[in-house]
């Protein structure tokens, strides 16, 4: 088993009296891509918050860098680079000068800091900006001079909270992209927070989150493929009648999952004729398909991620 970047045990946290995380466990290896998939509310940014040492659980233990959260917040922030939903730059302020004044913040001053300043705009492509103020730059290249202020120091993991939000599909691919490369030269360990189906499928482990509840975690093509080659979904008024009279008549599984029935058959394909023939219009519509991670969250929650439907492709390796 290889090394844990983060260790979770059985975390609690409450706002007042709402529960936002719920017992939760897990382990995350070193050097991995790992995703946290979740609708608004369900606990996402609060565990972001909790590994930054932002916030301190009820319950439980965090140890990230194999340090206590609690015990050791200085050496957890050291070993951690954080970029926020929102960019953590000041308009008014040139490039440069961000990442001069968020160097300071981690102790890094003089030659070395302008070293490491002039290499990573070089590597992000923004020498030419440096001396822009902020606001002045596209949305892709704030959030590349925010990723920037992340790595500064050289952190071991890497905490990016839903980062790629208000970026069109193109700087969202191209953001993707860059992650990629620094998987590659920098062996970090990345954990991103996401409600996009999109981006938590090119993770290597994905933990999917709801109301605060661990419902299911793993790679994301083995919890897809524990569902089954495909799965046909019947939409239905009558979800439930449907179901039992599909298990009685056809002999297979079949649940219902809010309005609809998930059918597991061997073959979906010349099973839906027969189920059109049988049903007639208590059926409103049916799909075949191979599962997803979308499947895999209904099936465990009984109700749909409502991820974006914007889509692209840039592999994480």
């Amino acid at each position: 088993m290889s090394e844990a970047a983060v260790e979770i045990e059985a975390l609690t946290f409450r706002y007042g009296s709402r529960l936002a995380l719920r017992s939760l466990s897990l382990r995350i290896p070193s050097g991995c891509c790992f995703g946290l998939l979740g609708p608004n509310g369900s606990g996402k940014t609060t565990l972001m918050r909790l590994l930054a040492t932002l916030l301190q659980p009820a319950e439980g233990r965090l140890r990230v860098c194999g340090h206590d959260t609690v015990a050791a917040p200085g050496a957890v922030r050291r070993c951690l680079g954080v970029v926020f939903q929102q960019p953590a730059l000041d308009g008014d302020l040139t490039v440069e000068e961000n990442l001069r004044l968020h160097g300071a913040f981690y102790g890094l001053r003089g030659e070395p800091l302008r070293n490491r300043i002039d290499e990573l705009l070089t590597r992000f492509g923004l020498q030419e900006r440096r001396h822009e103020p902020v606001r002045r730059l596209s949305g892709g290249q704030q959030r590349r001079v925010d990723l920037i202020r992340g790595l500064l120091h050289h952190p071991r993991v890497l905490l990016l909270d839903e980062p790629t939000t208000g970026l069109d599909p193109l700087a969202r691919h191209a953001f993707w992209q860059t992650l990629r490369q620094l998987r590659q030269t920098d062996r970090l360990t990345l954990i991103v927070a996401t409600h996009l189906l999109e981006e938590a499928e090119l993770c290597d482990e994905v933990a999917l989150l709801d109301e605060g509840r661990l419902v299911a975690a793993g790679a994301p093509d083995a919890l897809a493929r524990a569902l089954g080659d495909e799965v046909l979904w019947l939409e239905t008024s009558e979800p439930e009648a449907v179901a039992a009279f599909v298990q009685t008549h056809f002999g297979v599984e079949a649940r219902a999952i809010g309005a609809a029935v998930r059918v597991a058959a061997p073959d979906a394909h010349a099973l839906l004729p027969r189920l059109y023939e049988a049903l007639g219009d208590r059926l409103r519509s049916a799909t075949v398909r191979r599962p997803t991670l979308e499947d895999v969250f209904l099936v465990h929650t009984g109700h749909h991620l409502h991820a974006s439907p914007e889509s692209f492709t840039a592999p994480v390796s």
